[in-house]
């Protein structure tokens, strides 16, 4: 039999209420990361997590009672989200990535769990993204966003964000974690297979370069970025038999050296338009005849109206840097604009999209 709902029912804001409470949760699972609840999960492997005394002596939390300390009760509310293995075991205090017979293991956001993507993007969304979209009302007016929120001067974009060694490594875990995630279907987008010297600029840890060289083995793959980052990439972020080059450089200062195609990977959105038909115009004049670019970023709808992920990155950009994300029709034009043409658009139907252009 059909369910009705009353007016009273319809007229209730629930979906409001869920958006306005979305912080909570997105603070549980942050707090989760941070405290190493996965960590024991992955130390009690296909047993159940409960009871405080467990939670005190794992993750040294507090048990206190009623008289004025934090009381970490069992679960203290990541018991609101659940996993079910693919062998249909439940673990509380977990949570649902979305299919159940996804391997929790490999996907759990711990340190520990290898070839985990999600921990430092956890982190760095928690210790510094969160900090900043509490300044979102000023983001909108127009005021520094950076300079409030952790008290440096905002000229220099990116070393605000590196303000220190550690925080540039959680921004570098946090790219590292986007191309495990996204980077196969960025780089299979379309047929590279004719591109023979490719380089990556901004490539950071090396992480969507490797994608790229397992992708097209026939080509070579250099990362370019500062030399700060290529130094903590190769210490930090190692990888046995590499078959990526990294190359120490400011892409908007330095030569480029030349290629046949260039990789601009979560670039373009950090900038305003005439920086962005800056760097395209350099771009264009070092690429070899017949090269081209591969823009990878989060595409608005023409109308702008979605999708909602794209909608909260450019958000993002608009409380971070200085830029925005774009439709394809406007990458389109500032490519053209630059003098590449036969511009192609691939949605890859997860976070980050491709535009390829050649010149």
């Amino acid at each position: 039999m059909a369910e009705h709902l009353s007016q009273s029912e319809l007229d209730y804001p629930f979906k409001l209420l869920e958006y306005f409470n979305g912080f909570r949760v997105s603070k549980v699972i942050f707090s989760a990361c941070e405290l190493g609840v996965f960590d024991l999960l992955l130390r009690r492997p296909r047993k159940p997590i409960s009871g405080s005394a467990v939670w005190a002596q794992d993750l040294s939390c507090k048990r206190g009672g009623r008289d004025g300390e934090t009381e970490w009760t069992p679960g203290w509310g990541i018991e609101i989200l659940g996993v079910e293995t693919k062998d249909g075991t439940d673990y509380s205090f977990c949570f649902h990535f979305g299919s159940s017979s996804s391997d929790v293991a490999n996907l759990l956001p711990s340190p520990k769990a290898a070839g985990s993507p999600l921990h430092d993007m956890i982190i760095y969304q928690s210790q510094t993204i969160y900090p900043l979209w509490n300044n979102m009302a000023d983001a909108v007016r127009g005021r520094i966003k950076i300079e409030k929120t952790f008290g440096l001067p905002s000229e220099d974009i990116f070393k605000a964000l590196y303000r220190s060694r550690g925080e540039m490594l959680k921004f570098m875990g946090l790219m590292n974690s986007s191309w495990v995630l996204d980077g196969h279907d960025i780089v299979t987008a379309f047929n590279l297979s004719g591109f023979q010297k490719i380089v990556d600029l901004g490539g950071c840890t090396g992480a969507l370069a490797r994608e790229m060289a397992k992708a097209w083995p026939s080509s070579s793959v250099t990362v370019l970025d500062l030399p700060q980052v290529v130094e903590a990439a190769q210490k930090h972020f190692p990888q046995e038999d590499d078959a990526v080059e990294f190359q120490s450089g400011d892409f908007f200062s330095d030569e480029i050296p030349p290629a046949d195609l260039y990789i601009l990977a979560r670039i373009i959105h950090d900038w305003p338009e005439e920086k962005c038909v800056t760097l395209l115009k350099k771009i264009h004049d070092s690429c070899r005849p017949g090269g081209g670019v591969l823009l990878v970023e989060a595409l608005l709808f023409e109308n702008r109206r979605g999708p909602v992920t794209a909608q909260i990155f450019s958000l993002n950009m608009l409380v971070q840097t200085e830029g925005r994300e774009r439709p394809p029709s406007e990458y389109t034009r500032i490519l053209e604009k630059t003098g590449f043409h036969n511009v192609q658009v691939c949605r890859t139907g997860k976070c980050y999209d491709t535009i390829l252009a050649t010149r």
